[in-house]
């Protein structure tokens, strides 16, 4: 197996993942098969139970993993189907160690970070970038593995550690690191300044690991002169320095990387100029101009609950996106807080209360997608309620579908009680109940999730003749 870690340094928020991904679909372009692993320090086993307000979407796999948003890059531009192990957290990391010393696996010996929790690492990695992604038989040529976080966090220590451990063991020719960093410039100067980089591949170094190339983030392409002053300050071929530059939009990054002939390098770097073809990206060039080209737009109304931070709903986002250019359209998003359309807010902030109305009944469409807990709930019903009577396409996903069938129960049969049991346990019409897998008391992997076969145990019901 070859591997390709990406690292990240000087700023979280670089775009890591969608590098990785862009590293991904060029290589395999290239006719190499390509799986990817994300790596997540924190100490969470999986992100299911984070804020989306702290942490953004969680994307749930098709075996009902819930992992961090990154995982939704990776089978969006490689096409491939994850399982919720191409995630690692330091939490499911010490969990496995812990289960196995409370076996007596260790057979006494004192259980150490080295070597016992980057043993765990490194045998998670080697075993999962084995596992078939793509729907075809035999394992993938190269495993991309993006580490979180940046490089000096406390937390990803062990994982730097036990990545440098796997460089030695797997030998020069089947690993290639790729650090991201960020060039920025100075309003008042204008220079791009290379000293925020220099410094974080010597932390990098001193831990161990030597990058082979630099990903360097800026709004503008890099001057030559920048360039050179990396390669000399940070021991990286000027060939080697990637760079990725503000675009009009992401798919353009693996084109980006083709035409700086970054393929070339990194197959060189990993012994497989022999077996690779020139890379075929002709439909994905297609897919970014078509998208730039768009003129006509549509108006979507977004009602959630987690507008702060849009990544909430990336992946509707991308859905939106993709739906969009196939009706040859360009996706004018408009985000409102459901608490905002509730009768309480015309009182208590009457200004947002109009706003919100405004732009809900300017819309095209409106969605509604997945949320937990009542706040907000009765505005998501109003707009569901504005969307039939006024004949507005209305998309439910999740918490947006229950909303629906409450409001239609309520305005159409005549429940007036009728509510969800997850917001009102004693409703006398409770028209969607609590699953029955579901916790009360604990948060984490206790949700029907993934892809899943139904079965309906009532043959008459109107669901299951449909």
């Amino acid at each position: 197996m070859k591997y390709v870690l990406v690292t990240g340094g000087v700023v979280s928020g670089l775009g890591k993942g969608v590098t990785a991904s862009s590293i991904g679909v060029v290589l395999k372009a290239c006719g190499l098969g390509v799986t990817s692993i994300k790596i997540d320090p924190y100490l969470n086993t999986d992100a299911g139970t984070m804020s989306p307000f702290e942490h953004g979407e969680v994307f749930v796999l098709d075996d009902g993993g819930e992992v961090d948003l990154d995982l939704g890059n990776y089978e969006r531009f490689l096409d491939v189907t994850l399982t919720k192990d191409n995630n690692i957290t330091t939490g499911k990391i010490y969990q496995s160690v812990l289960d196995k010393e409370r076996k007596g696996d260790y057979l006494g010996k004192t259980v150490q970070v080295v070597p016992h929790i980057t043993d765990a690492i490194k045998d998670w990695i080697e075993s999962v970038s084995l596992i078939p992604v793509d729907g075809k038989e035999g394992q993938a040529d190269v495993c991309v593995i993006e580490l979180g976080g940046t490089v000096g966090d406390i937390e990803s220590m062990p994982f730097i550690e036990a990545l440098r451990q796997l460089s030695f063991s797997v030998g020069p020719d089947n690993f290639c690191l790729i650090h991201v960093s960020l060039i920025p410039v100075l309003g008042v100067v204008g220079e791009q300044k290379t000293k925020p980089t220099q410094h974080t591949v010597r932390e990098l170094r001193a831990l161990g690991l030597t990058p082979h190339f630099l990903a360097c983030r800026s709004a503008q392409p890099l001057l030559e002169s920048t360039k050179a002053k990396l390669s000399q300050f940070c021991h990286v071929a000027a060939a080697n320095i990637l760079n990725i530059h503000d675009v009009p939009n992401i798919w353009h990054v693996p084109l980006l990387l083709r035409n700086q002939n970054a393929h070339h390098s990194i197959l060189k770097q990993l012994n497989l100029t022999n077996v690779a073809t020139a890379p075929d990206l002709d439909s994905w060039n297609k897919m970014a101009e078509t998208f730039d080209n768009l003129t006509n737009h549509v108006q979507i109304a977004m009602v959630g609950k987690y507008i702060g931070l849009t990544d909430s709903y990336l992946s509707v986002v991308k859905a939106l996106l993709h739906a969009c250019i196939a009706c040859s359209l360009k996706p004018h998003i408009e985000w409102i807080a459901a608490s905002d359309l509730e009768d309480e807010s015309e009182k208590s902030t009457p200004e947002a209360h109009a706003a919100a109305w405004k732009i809900l009944k300017s819309a095209e469409c409106i969605l509604v997608p997945g949320g937990f807990g009542d706040r907000g709930v009765s505005g998501m019903v109003l707009a569901a309620k504005y969307a039939r009577e006024n004949k507005i396409p209305y998309l439910g996903i999740c918490l947006g579908m229950q909303i629906a069938v409450i409001e239609f129960a309520r305005s159409v049969l005549g429940l007036e009680r009728a509510n969800s049991t997850e917001f009102d346990a004693q409703t006398s019409d409770p028209v969607v109940i609590f699953m029955p897998e579901g916790s009360r008391t604990h948060m984490g992997s206790t949700m029907r999730l993934g892809s899943r076969r139904t079965h309906l145990h009532n043959r008459d019901s109107l669901t299951s003749k449909l």
